[in-house]
């Protein structure tokens, strides 16, 4: 039977911008960036469970958030220990009960030559933990340091402990990072991005090591990656995340024979093939994943989608981003005469769910009327026109409304669990 050791529970984590020193003196607020948005997910003992997804999804600020490194804004993580079975929230800890807590759950971090002190030797830091928590110190501190340098290859350990960091490789400068993590026995792992860093010809034997270490001590991992070729190696189950939420989640298997989100799709697609001769697809998502600090209404993917329906969250914005993507087609002239027209598009800066676009001087509701139709007409199979419920041409301008989002949430599909409308 199964047994859950962390339990994420309707978690927030919202970092408040300041903006320009203006805008504060005028009371004006700086936004929101929502880096977790929501999220609930639970983690078996013993297993791996892998964070998926763009730089700036999140899954790093949800990895630190495990460890108590990241204030929380709202929610829960209740950590059960396998030796008490006492449920406690990481998030409430302050203090030496977080210290405490730090003996259980450790972190490997992406970058092995920033996690290492480059003055102090590899005995040292190893040992740290133990001194620091007062597990050990003198001879036994030093036949337990050698042991788990040992344990992870570095061998023969005394070869290693009187070195530096400058004095090993990536791979051994890795391999001195997860010694360190495990020195203190925990029971979970964040390993955020543990082999990015390094050569290739070394990725799959420290993933193996890891999964080595996790058989011998029982270890459960959070594995933070933005590849998925190396999250269908090491995980268990794979979450994919996207600017703060997670969009799909199930079993690793599952995730790669029958994906079901486009942006799960579109991770796979962006896999590269070893074979030189298959083209590379063509049909990647457009774009760039939007500003946090404003991210799209609805579903925050459907600008990016290719299968995205009326009630996926269409705004203003997406209205813009389409004419700019038009000009970016027509002659000089025909681009200076119609921005001329319509101005710089400020009224589209919204994620309302109407808005009107009025000329400027010299101007006229024709003309607006005519650039928008010949953009419809340049692609009437774009997913945008399907949540355009009204587009008119009035007195002072051209309306447009805009279908109301459906609410976007993980419902079970197959094996995994999907937040997309066409589930």
């Amino acid at each position: 039977m199964t047994q859950t050791v962390l339990d994420v529970e309707n978690l927030k984590i919202h970092f408040h911008l300041r903006g320009s020193g203006l805008s504060r003196l005028l009371g004006k607020e700086g936004g929101v960036v929502k880096a977790v948005d929501d999220i609930t997910i639970e983690l078996q003992r013993g297993e791996v469970l892998g964070l998926v997804g763009e730089s700036g999804s999140g899954k790093t600020t949800l990895g630190r958030a495990v460890l108590g490194l990241v204030p929380t804004t709202s929610g829960s993580i209740e950590y059960t220990s396998s030796d008490s079975g006492e449920a406690v929230d990481i998030s409430k800890l302050k203090g030496k009960a977080l210290r405490k807590q730090r003996t259980e759950l450790q972190m490997v971090f992406q970058d092995p030559n920033a996690a290492l002190n480059p003055s102090m030797t590899i005995e040292t830091q190893v040992g740290h933990p133990l001194v620091v928590h007062g597990r050990a110190k003198g001879e036994e501190l030093k036949r337990k340091v050698a042991d788990v340098l040992e344990r992870v290859g570095l061998s023969p350990a005394e070869q290693f402990m009187s070195k530096y960091p400058s004095d090993l490789s990536g791979g051994q400068k890795q391999r001195a990072v997860i010694a360190r993590a495990i020195i203190l026995e925990p029971e979970v792992l964040v390993a955020d991005e543990p082999v990015s860093m390094l050569d290739m010809s070394v990725r799959a034997k420290i993933l193996q090591l890891m999964l080595n270490l996790k058989n011998d001590l029982g270890l459960t991992y959070i594995y933070i990656t933005h590849d998925l070729a190396t999250a269908k190696f090491f995980c268990d189950r794979v979450a994919i995340m996207y600017l703060g939420k997670i969009v799909e989640i199930g079993p690793t298997a599952e995730i790669f024979a029958h994906p079901r989100h486009p942006y799960t799709q579109a991770l796979l697609k962006a896999i590269p093939d070893v074979d030189p001769t298959k083209l590379v697809p063509r049909d990647l998502p457009r774009g760039e994943i939007p500003d946090a600090a404003r991210p799209p209404r609805g579903c925050s993917f459907h600008p990016r989608c290719p299968l995205a329906k009326a009630e996926c969250g269409w705004e203003p914005r997406d209205l813009k981003s389409l004419v700019e993507e038009h000009w970016t087609r027509v002659p000089v002239d025909e681009f200076e005469h119609e921005s001329m027209v319509v101005g710089g598009l400020v009224e589209l800066n919204t994620d309302a769910g109407s808005v009107k676009v009025q000329p400027t001087k010299g101007g006229t509701v024709d003309e607006i009327w005519a650039m928008f139709t010949r953009i419809k007409e340049e692609n009437p199979n774009e997913p945008l026109w399907t949540g355009v419920t009204r587009m008119e041409k009035v007195a002072d301008g051209v309306e447009f409304d805009f279908a109301e989002p459906a609410e976007i949430f993980l419902h079970p599909a197959g094996e995994s669990e999907v937040a997309c409308v066409r589930y």
